[in-house]
């Protein structure tokens, strides 16, 4: 048996049984018909996979090799051909980077007042999911809980999902949060600061923050000269006009960009033409102080005023009308004018042994310093908070606010100060020194200062040059630091 197979425009096959078939094809009998109808159903598949609703996934050509096909006319194939569809693919294709492509921009977010991290990835579109992830990081993500206003985190976000975040939490750390495949993964960044010296110099005309301002000081620096020469003179009383100051210090940049202001590294305050010097020295223990070329602390034991004051309003005297009980009555400490609040600071390490009313001096602090020295603090408004009887208290911490309780005509602070319980002028005591450089670090403090201390005596020799050309060229007497005046460096 023998069959014909013809193919039409429209792809459905057509069979017709042809019963005058050569020889050939007869005897291949039962297996040739198998092997025919498994060519048609190969083609009708095939016919029907190039239907205009089809997804192929690439193009595919149709060969059906049959016994016999009908042959196609040349105008019959360019019109099927017309009606075949150009397979287009429908499924989604992934947008890769091209190499060379650079990359999207990082976005920098601001924070506003009363915004967390949450409330920043929320307006940015972030997925709360991947805020999780991140601060389930550990410790080096807690930063990120304690945000400020106006501080600034740096987002690298593409195609709506977050790649990198850098958050600069001070000058010198950066955390930077990275997109891995496994999730995220952080790390801690220092970037040191550079640190280079810088000197000033200037000389007094009407006060110590004008001159400083004029000769390129911050407040900042000018404060921590009051600081290291605080025991030393009295800044609302002993300064003079004329009066000239040396300062070494550091500055700090980042990115070649001035970003603060470090510690005084040396310094030296001519009071009155008496020289007072002070160096920074790092022991090898790591704690750092203020000296004087000899080794000798700056710091002393105690303050020489406990608080920053308007005037002295009453000086220590032994025979003084008292304003209120119109009689004489000695006045054994210091009265200091200052407005309602002022803080008043502890003049020294020691355990309080009052915090409360004493007659006449109001709401009143006595100290005990030792076993041979005490101070009293009167007329306060009220007493910092912690302060009671055995406390123990620090140099410089606050125990308690001027005020005008007990017998005073106005707001202020009277202290006295006491040795073996005797009345002294605090304004004129000898006030004990604190540790000086330990004798097995000397060496190492001599080395280390050197080149400050010598630096500061070569700007003492230009300032005073420049100063006595200054003043002979006016025909003014200089007074100045010279040879015929030789100056003792450190006084105690």
């Amino acid at each position: 048996m023998t069959y014909r197979a013809y193919i039409k425009n429209d792809y459905k096959p057509v069979i017709r049984w042809v019963p005058d078939r050569p020889w050939y094809l007869r005897r291949a009998g039962l297996s040739g018909g198998l092997i025919i109808c498994v060519l048609l159903i190969g083609a009708f598949s095939l016919s029907s996979g190039s239907a205009p609703d089809a997804r192929p996934m690439q193009e595919t050509t149709l060969p059906i090799n049959i016994v016999a096909t009908a042959p196609k006319t040349e105008s019959a194939a360019t019109e099927a051909d017309e009606h075949q569809p150009t397979p287009v693919p429908e499924f989604p294709v992934e947008k890769k980077r091209v190499i060379g492509q650079s990359p999207p921009p990082w976005q920098k977010v601001e924070v506003k007042k009363g915004e967390s991290l949450s409330i920043i990835f929320e307006r940015l579109g972030l997925s709360p999911t991947v805020l999780f992830q991140i601060m389930s990081l550990g410790e080096s993500t807690r930063v990120l809980k304690e945000l400020m206003p106006g501080q600034s985190l740096h987002f690298l976000i593409e195609g709506k999902k977050l790649q990198a975040l850098r958050f600069e939490s001070n000058l010198t750390t950066t955390l930077e949060i990275v997109k891995q495949e496994a999730g995220f993964s952080s790390n801690i960044i220092i970037s040191p600061l550079d640190k280079r010296t810088n000197e000033s110099h200037g000389t007094i005309d009407s006060s110590l923050f004008i001159a400083g301002q004029k000769a390129g000081l911050s407040d900042n620096l000018i404060m921590q000269l009051v600081s290291i020469f605080g025991w030393d003179i009295d800044f609302a009383l002993d300064i003079r006009k004329g009066d000239q100051f040396n300062v070494i210090y550091e500055e700090h940049y980042k990115d070649a960009t001035k970003v603060g202001e470090g510690p005084i590294l040396a310094a030296e305050f001519v009071n009155r033409k008496q020289s007072y010097r002070a160096v920074r020295y790092i022991s090898p223990e790591g704690e750092t102080n203020y000296f004087s070329q000899d080794g000798i602390s700056m710091r002393k034991a105690f303050l020489r005023t406990p608080l920053k004051f308007s005037r002295i309003s009453s000086g220590f005297n032994l025979r003084r009308k008292h304003p209120v009980l119109n009689r004489i009555r000695a006045h054994k400490g210091v009265d200091y004018a200052a407005p309602t609040g002022t803080p008043i600071k502890a003049t020294g390490d020691g355990t309080v042994l009052l915090a409360g009313k004493k007659g006449g001096y109001g709401n009143t602090v006595i100290l005990k310093h030792g076993g041979t020295r005490s101070s009293l603090y009167a007329h306060m408004s009220r007493f910092s908070r912690n302060i009671k009887k055995w406390k123990r208290v620090k140099q410089g911490q606050i125990i308690g606010y001027v005020g005008k309780s007990g017998l005073a005509t106005g707001p202020h602070l009277h202290y006295e100060f006491r040795v073996n319980g005797v009345h002294r002028n605090p304004l004129t005591v000898k006030l004990p020194k604190a540790s000086s450089v330990p004798a097995k670090y000397l060496v190492d403090f001599k080395r280390q200062t050197a080149t400050l201390l010598a630096r500061l005596d070569g700007a003492s020799t230009t300032k005073i040059a420049t100063q006595n050309s200054k003043d002979n060229s006016a025909g003014k007497s200089v007074i100045a630091l010279d040879d015929s005046a030789p100056v003792t460096r450190v006084v105690h």
